[in-house]
């Protein structure tokens, strides 16, 4: 006969799901969800998305979770056709922005090597042609390198040209509003704050080493991590966050949460080596982060109450 404690073990055994097993259950859902000839469950991809999209589907979730492609498919062709025609008609010609963008795609390239996701002898003109066609249709925004880093996760997971600009249009649309409607140096100021009281020790760690933490927590908060984090791991990330209809609002406690991942590796480096790390970083396993997110954002609305979460977006 077997003991409690060993049937116990057996039974956590039995229920334990493989990540490899998950994966394939999430990959079936989507599949159904989007085989629907009449109507997408966007609320079902949602839920999917927040455990991590199949790479060879996310590209296809992405644009229902973004609201490029409506769940009612009674118009899908006409409304496809009026994306690609609009897409067409768009000046995709600026000399300038095209140099530029050339030379970063190059540096990104370069930079990825490793993860080799992007044709090099294709990718470069897509974001050119990208690019410049959402400058031109903007003319109060300036070019940015981080529009590269921005647009390559819809140039790594979609095919069509049209569907890779709408998404990224969608995509920098959101941060720019963001932007205007939350200073981002009084985002910093926050973010800064709640980092002082959750993270104490790295925080004054940082203070010792004289980094200049203003110059990371901008880019973090400003880019949802585009720059900083491996591709795979952004990908995930963006995965979760596209799944959420306020996931600039969500993205700080994500930050905070690397921080306190990295914490004990941060407090073993120098000043510069800290501040690599901090622009560079590591693989990590994302959705663990986002749960402890989760839990962070609790920790911070219990102690500073509901508006704090307002405040730090």
């Amino acid at each position: 006969m077997s003991s409690p404690q060993s049937s116990s073990s057996s039974s956590q055994g039995r229920h334990r799901v493989s990540p490899s097993l998950r994966s394939a259950l999430v990959k079936e859902e989507i599949e159904d969800v989007l085989e629907s000839e009449v109507f997408v469950d966007v609320n079902k991809l949602r839920k999917c998305a927040r455990q991590g999209i199949p790479e060879e589907l996310r590209g296809e979730v992405w644009k229902f979770l973004l609201g490029v492609e409506k769940p009612d498919r009674s118009n899908e062709f006409t409304q496809r056709r009026a994306r690609y025609d609009s897409y067409r008609e768009i000046d995709k010609e600026n000399v300038d922005v095209s140099k530029r963008v050339r030379g970063e795609v190059n540096r990104y390239l370069a930079r990825n090597k490793k993860e080799s996701l992007l044709d090099p002898h294709v990718a470069p003109a897509i974001f050119e042609a990208v690019i410049c066609a959402y400058l031109n249709c903007n003319n109060n925004l300036e070019y940015s390198p981080v529009f590269v880093q921005l647009c390559a996760p819809f140039v790594i997971t979609m095919k069509a040209e049209y569907d890779i600009y709408s998404c990224f249009e969608r995509l920098v649309d959101t941060l720019s509003e963001s932007s205007l409607t939350n200073n981002i140096n009084k985002r910093v100021a926050q973010f800064l704050s709640y980092f002082r009281t959750l993270l104490p020790e790295l925080y004054n760690y940082f203070e010792e080493e004289e980094l200049d933490v203003g110059e990371w927590a901008s880019s973090w908060l400003r880019n949802l991590l585009a720059k900083e984090l491996p591709t795979s791991c952004l990908l995930t990330l963006w995965d979760v966050y596209f799944s959420q209809p306020d996931f600039m609002d969500f993205h700080p406690f994500v930050c905070l949460a690397i921080l306190q991942h990295l914490r004990d590796s941060l407090e073993d480096l120098e000043q510069s080596e800290i501040r690599s790390m901090l622009l560079r970083l590591p693989m990590m396993n994302i959705l663990r982060i986002v749960g402890q997110a989760h839990n962070i954002r609790s920790e911070i609305q219990t102690r500073y109450g509901s508006i704090a979460t307002s405040r730090i977006s």
